[in-house]
């Protein structure tokens, strides 16, 4: 019997795929509902807590000034900092940034995920940034090059592209920081963790909330109670330090 190391989530992934299949059945009259295995007194699925870890401001200048990578690395530090930049901008949006987006200092896009209208102030390191990639007309309008040749109105070929494209961001992103000596994991998407961990101590969460375009203040306390340690510990520290 061949025996696989499964993270716990990815075991809660499987059990939660065969409940929608149990249930499924059950709802078709394929199974009987007695022999539904989960709920009280049978299996219960715990899904376990996420730490989601962002980077400190100390760390992030670690990666603004990168020295001794590849050029390819530092191009996918690029797209990391201008997404931490632009308050955690998801990378599927990212890469289809436009220069035509860009008007009177400010970006102004369309977030894929919800549909809303976005506009932020363009932060000057993010302009440092552009500068690099600003000449470059082989791009086709597009800020970052991954995705020319893309037919960007086709949904599926520009997700299944984006995918592809995060990997190998990601990757390159581990060797950076391996060399760099930041212990962390990262990937893109750690770059919205970033901005949620070091906004704590310095806005209030309604504009957070704002900045992060959710659409519930609920799921701003959500994403950030993974972060704000600092209250928490302070409060701990005025009880025991005596």
């Amino acid at each position: 019997m061949h025996h696989k190391n499964l993270s716990s989530r990815t075991v809660v992934n499987y059990l939660i795929l065969i409940r929608t299949i149990f249930n499924l059945a059950i709802s078709e009259s394929i199974t009987d509902r007695g022999l539904y295995p989960f709920g009280k007194g049978k299996m219960t699925i715990r899904i376990p807590e996420a730490q989601k870890i962002g980077f400190t401001s100390d760390e992030i200048q670690k990666l603004e000034n990168a020295e001794g990578i590849t050029e390819a690395q530092q191009k996918a530090i690029h797209i990391w900092l201008v997404s931490f930049y632009f308050a955690g901008i998801r990378v599927g949006d990212l890469l289809q940034l436009k220069w035509s987006d860009f008007n009177d200092g400010r970006l102004l896009y369309r977030m894929n995920k919800n549909s809303k209208l976005i506009s932020l102030k363009v932060p000057d390191k993010a302009i440092e940034i552009f500068n690099n990639y600003r000449n470059n007309s082989e791009n086709e309008g597009l800020v970052f090059p991954q995705l020319k040749n893309a037919t960007l109105n086709d949904t599926e070929e520009v997700s299944k592209r984006s995918q592809s494209i995060t990997r190998n961001l990601n990757r390159r992103l581990k060797i950076a920081v391996k060399h760099l000596g930041i212990k962390k994991n990262i990937s893109m998407h750690i770059a919205r963790h970033s901005f949620g961990n070091i906004s704590g101590d310095k806005i209030p969460i309604q504009m957070l909330q704002k900045l992060s375009r959710h659409s519930s203040v609920t799921t701003t306390i959500r994403y950030q109670a993974n972060f704000i340690y600092k209250d928490v510990d302070d409060a701990l520290d005025s009880v025991v330090n005596f």
